[in-house]
Formats: C-alpha cells, sequence, structure tokens
C-alpha cells in the first residue's frame, strides 16, 4: 500500500532533517590538535593572568616563571606570556579547574604539547593534572608546583 503525505509532513521531514544535519556542523567545524606537536612534552610554571571558559575549550593564560624562580622577560623586558587550550570549560569545571580557583595571581605547573610554529600556546595532553601551587606559595627555583607542600593536583590524578 503506497501512503499519501501531505505537504506538512513533507515540510515536517525536511526540517528534522535539517536540523540533524545542523546540529553535526560544529562537531565538523571543531579543530584537529594537528598544529600541537605532540611527540613533545613541555613542563612549564607560570602565574595566571586570565581563565577563558568557552564551551568547547577553556584557556588559560599565564605568565612564565623561569628556572630561576623569576619571571620571563622577552627582549623588551616584558613578561612572556602562554596560553594552555584546556577541555571544554563545563568538563574542566568537573574537574576543579575554574575561573575561581585559577584567579589572577595563582601560581601552577602544567605539561603542554607546544605549537608547532613555535607561538607560546599548547594544549594540555589528557590525564595529566596541573598541579596548582597554595597561594603566593611559588616552587623552589628549577622545581614544580608538584613539589610545593600543600599541592593541588586539578584535572587529573598524576602530574
Amino acid at each position: 500500500m503506497i501512503k499519501k503525505y501531505t505537504k506538512h509532513a513533507v515540510i515536517a521531514g525536511f526540517m528534522v532533517a535539517g536540523a540533524v544535519a545542523a546540529a553535526a556542523l560544529p562537531a565538523a567545524a571543531h579543530h584537529s590538535f594537528a598544529m600541537y606537536d605532540q611527540t613533545k612534552t613541555l613542563v612549564l610554571t607560570g602565574v595566571a593572568y586570565q581563565f577563558v571558559a568557552q564551551a568547547n575549550h577553556a584557556e588559560l593564560h599565564f605568565y612564565q616563571i623561569g628556572a630561576d624562580g623569576k619571571l620571563v622577560k622577552d627582549k623588551d623586558g616584558k613578561n612572556v606570556d602562554y596560553g594552555i587550550e584546556l577541555a571544554g570549560a563545563a568538563a574542566m569545571a568537573e574537574q576543579g579547574v575554574t575561573a575561581a580557583s585559577f584567579q589572577a595571581g595563582t601560581i601552577f605547573s602544567a605539561k603542554i604539547n607546544p605549537m608547532r610554529d613555535g607561538t607560546r600556546f599548547g594544549s594540555h595532553p589528557g590525564g595529566s593534572a596541573i598541579a596548582k601551587c597554595p597561594w603566593k606559595t611559588p616552587p623552589a627555583a628549577g622545581k614544580t608546583c608538584e613539589t610545593v607542600q600543600g599541592v593541588e593536583l586539578l584535572g587529573g590524578k598524576v602530574f
């Protein structure tokens, strides 16, 4: 038996198909991690100056602390800034990584897969914790926050 479809049923079918296709677009538009060198892992310590909560990827921006325990300066004498791409803000919040837990001035250490082009930005490898130093307690020169008594590991169980 052949069913007859009304004009409204056909339009509704197209609308459903369109909605399904539109919902798939954000997933297709999501970038790959090819821009990050996942064969290299940097361990950086820094002072947070901004946490950006975004749906696709949260970002943590900081000024880098060098092995001597001082802020790293560029050739113009300005603080060297760095950024980390994290998982989505909601996923990071479940792991304790939020704007409130990384207020400006928070000292932390993190593992980062750097950008291939040398830009001071990287991705945070999944499963690796961010070691957050106790407030105003930086690590000793040449050490990471993981070595500071009272360290808090966020976003993972192992640094």
